[in-house]
């Protein structure tokens, strides 16, 4: 019986020490949006885009869906650039996902409308 104690006692030790798991994961985006705020060259923006694509395409957090307002802003970085039908696309996701956001991504379709 002792020997139970102690195993339930190991097991609950191991168990309780995990981190807790978040909403939502963020890869190394944190980073990527520093040095592309600091630097701004060709190597930052990459980095950056590459993180997008990393944290839209799997999500490891526990709801299993993309960070409120990251579609947006990946959207909105896709259109600075150039890429006016996938940027529309994103801010159109972050809508479907996110419905309070229509208010704040309306205003961003018409500016680009305009």
């Amino acid at each position: 019986m002792k020997k139970y104690i102690y195993i339930f006692i190991v097991v609950f030790a191991f168990y309780s020490c995990s981190a807790p798991k978040g909403l939502y994961s963020f890869e190394k985006y944190q980073e990527a949006s520093y040095n592309y705020l600091k630097k701004a060259d060709e190597k930052s923006i990459n980095n950056i885009m590459e993180q997008y694509q990393k944290i839209i395409k799997k999500q490891k957090g526990t709801r299993k869906v993309t960070p409120p307002g990251m579609l947006a802003d990946y959207g909105f970085f896709l259109i600075q650039r150039g890429d006016l039908k996938a940027g529309k696309e994103n801010l159109n996701k972050e809508i479907s996902l996110y419905p309070e956001s229509k208010i704040f991504i309306d205003r961003i379709l018409k500016l680009i409308e305009k």
